[in-house]
């Protein structure tokens, strides 16, 4: 399958999948919401109207935003402290509640009141507190409140930070099952070529899936965003495909994008959802969850994954990888060192190593117990590809 669509088909699955949409995530990020000075409060306000309008129609939507550090500037006038990550921590400390105070008065003008969520990639690895998050997020849709998401630059450090507001508004599109995607940019969208270069280059309107074609046009933008970029944005997109979701990226300072895209403009670039969806839970285990080891698998075991869909056995392992507990989650790999899987372990390391080659049917024997035949099941098993995300299975 191509990766793109005719025009006509095009507009049909993107007019049918926008009409469908109930619950929708918009992320914006720094290059959309700020300026040299500070915070855009005209580009605040556009958006409060924009998704007052989709409130307006039934859809429950839910905001991720940038700009808490740069709010915090702003308050400091030109001092200049540096980019240390302490000083950034400081500065959103500073700014959080200006973005915030920005936003509640943007949305009380058309009727709408909001809550912020500040989060930490630790608030969804726990399994119980994912759950709380999506509770939460429920109940504010049952009050008509609008979600403000944002991470929490003042206490993350890198084993807790998600990586980038467009990871982090990926996993919360699939954790509460909303329809669509949206990211806001400072580009147009994806193009063939790079249109500053390239007088062939052409837009890409819509994408029936992502594959190494799609991920390279990611070079073809010339946006300057803040932590994540075209290639994060392609990425989170694959994420969303995966739970059956849609993606849209175009430029977020459009004062109508937002009412002529679900009027069916042909507008940014649309990614359609993925052909096989994974669960909920599956999407937890694959892009949530941060791997406490790994284990090396041979190429039997290689192939009952990914072409049979089977779970891994111990006769198919050769090394593990890490010191980790049961129902750890774990990267499988390939001889290659390539990555296939994620998954929770039914056996902590230790045990796994002196299982490793033997047959389920001896596990009783060398560790005194057996809890399980299958070292990891497949029901929490992931396929994965070489960069860490969600593939099909062959």
């Amino acid at each position: 399958m191509t990766f793109q669509v005719s025009r006509e088909d095009g507009l049909f699955y993107r007019q049918t999948l926008f009409d469908q949409a109930r619950r929708v995530v918009i992320k914006v990020g720094s290059a959309v919401l700020t300026t040299g000075e500070g915070l855009d409060q005209e580009i605040i306000d556009s958006l409060a109207r924009q998704i007052a309008f989709l409130s307006s129609t039934g859809r429950e939507v839910i905001l991720v935003t940038s700009g808490a550090v740069a709010a915090g500037r702003q308050r400091l006038g030109k001092a200049n402290f540096g980019n240390t990550l302490r000083v950034k921590q400081a500065l959103a400390a500073m700014g959080q509640g200006l973005l915030m105070q920005a936003y509640e008065q943007a949305f009380l003008a058309y009727g709408l009141q909001v809550a912020q969520l500040l989060l930490t990639h630790a608030d969804l690895s726990d399994r119980s507190r994912y759950l709380n998050v999506r509770n939460t997020i429920g109940t504010l849709f049952d009050f008509g409140v609008v979600p403000i998401i944002n991470e929490n630059d003042t206490v993350s450090v890198e084993e807790l930070r998600f990586g980038d507001n467009d990871t982090l508004a990926a996993l919360i599109t699939n954790m509460i099952g909303a329809d669509m995607l949206i990211l806001l940019t400072d580009v147009d969208g994806l193009y063939t070529a790079n249109p500053l270069h390239d007088p062939s280059a052409r837009p890409i309107y819509t994408v029936s899936e992502i594959d190494a074609a799609v991920e390279a046009m990611a070079g073809h933008s010339n946006s300057a965003m803040g932590t994540g970029g075209m290639r994060s944005k392609i990425r989170a997109a694959r994420m969303v495909a995966a739970c059956g979701g849609s993606s849209f990226i175009g430029p977020g300072r459009h004062p109508e994008l937002l009412k002529e895209l679900f009027s069916g403009d042909l507008v940014g670039t649309f990614f359609l959802p993925g052909r096989e969806r994974i669960s909920g839970r599956k999407h937890w285990i694959a892009h949530v969850l941060r791997p406490k080891g790994s284990l090396v698998v041979d190429r039997g075991a290689r192939r009952a994954l990914v072409e049979g869909g089977r779970s891994l056995l111990p006769s198919g392992i050769l090394e593990v990888r890490g010191r980790f507990g049961v129902g750890a989650p774990v990267h499988c790999l390939d001889e290659d060192g390539n990555i296939i899987a994620a998954g929770l372990t039914n056996y902590a390391a230790e045990d796994i190593d002196r299982i490793r080659g033997h047959n389920s049917s001896e596990i009783a024997g060398i560790l005194g117990f057996k809890d399980s035949d299958e070292v990891i099941h497949r029901d929490n098993l992931v396929l994965l590809g070489p960069d860490g995300l969600h593939r099909e299975r062959r």
